[in-house]
C-alpha cells in the first residue's frame, strides 16, 4: 500500500503547480486615497482602469505662488509678501479637459528670497517678520485648524493651440468661487506642463484681509496666484499575467 505521506506530497506539488498557473493579480492602480476626503480620487482611478491617460501632478516639479500686496495709509511701513506651495498634488485628464488639485495649507511657506526677487519686491522682511506673517496667515486668516486644504477643480472651456481658457472652482476657507482665466499647456507623450495666473479676492471666500492699526497697515484684498504645474503619465493597470 502506498505511503499516505507520498500521496500528500503529490497533492502539494499539484496544488503548487495550479497556483503557478492561476492569473496573478497585479498591484492596484497607482492612484491611492489621499488628501481631503472630498478629493475625487475615484474618478481618476476609474479613468485609469479604463486604460485612459491620467497624469499625476509632481509636487517636486510644481509650484503655486501667491503674491500678497500691501495696502493702507501707512503701507510704506509694511511689506509685500510671497506665499508659496511646493506641495500641490492631484491629477490631470487631458482627454476630458479636467484637472483636480489640492494644496495643504499648513505647508505654505512665506517670503522665500528667490521668489521675492522674482516678484521684484523692493523690501526685505526680517526672519521675525516672516515668522509672524506666516503665523498670522495660518491662524488668523486661513484658520488652518478648521480648513486644512485648498481645492482646485479645473475644466477647460476653450480649445485651440497651446493657450486654453479654463474655469477653476476654488474651494478655500469653506467657500467655493469660480474663476475664469487662461493657461498655457505644453505636452509630451509622458508629461503635461501647465502655467498661468489667476486673481482672487480674499473677501470672496469670507476671509478678512489681515490688517493692523485700524487698517493703516494691511494687505490688499486681491491676490495674484501663479501656477506652474507639471504632471507625469501614470502607467495604466496591467492585465493579469499568466504564470508559468
Amino acid at each position: 500500500m502506498a505511503d499516505p505521506r507520498n500521496r500528500l506530497g503529490g497533492v502539494a506539488v499539484f496544488v503548487a503547480f495550479l497556483a503557478a498557473c492561476v492569473p496573478q493579480v497585479t498591484a492596484p492602480p497607482e492612484i491611492e486615497r489621499r488628501g481631503p476626503a472630498e478629493f475625487p480620487d475615484a474618478y481618476y482611478r476609474g479613468l485609469q482602469a479604463q486604460g485612459r491617460p491620467v497624469f499625476r501632478v509632481d509636487p517636486l516639479r510644481s509650484l503655486v505662488v501667491i503674491e500678497v500686496g500691501r495696502d493702507g495709509s501707512l503701507a510704506q511701513f509694511g511689506h509685500d509678501h510671497v506665499v508659496a506651495s511646493h506641495d500641490v498634488s492631484g491629477y490631470i485628464s487631458q482627454d476630458d479637459g479636467r484637472a483636480d488639485l489640492y494644496v495643504p495649507l499648513d505647508a505654505l511657506v512665506v517670503d522665500e528670497p528667490a521668489l521675492r526677487a522674482e516678484a521684484g519686491f523692493d523690501t526685505q522682511p526680517s526672519p521675525a517678520d516672516i515668522a509672524g506673517t506666516r503665523r498670522n496667515m495660518l491662524e488668523r486668516v486661513l484658520d488652518t485648524d478648521r480648513y486644512r486644504y485648498a481645492l482646485i477643480a479645473v475644466n477647460a472651456v476653450g480649445e485651440g493651440g497651446s493657450t486654453r481658457q479654463i474655469r477653476a472652482a476654488i474651494t478655500l476657507h469653506g467657500t467655493t468661487q469660480f474663476v475664469d482665466s487662461a493657461a498655457t499647456l505644453e505636452k509630451t507623450a509622458e508629461d503635461v506642463f501647465v502655467t498661468g495666473t489667476i486673481a482672487i479676492d480674499q473677501s470672496g471666500f469670507g476671509i478678512a484681509p489681515f490688517s493692523i492699526l485700524g487698517g493703516a497697515i494691511a494687505v490688499r484684498d486681491r491676490v495674484n496666484i501663479t501656477f506652474r504645474i507639471r504632471a507625469s503619465l501614470l502607467d495604466p493597470p496591467r492585465s493579469a499575467a499568466i504564470g508559468d
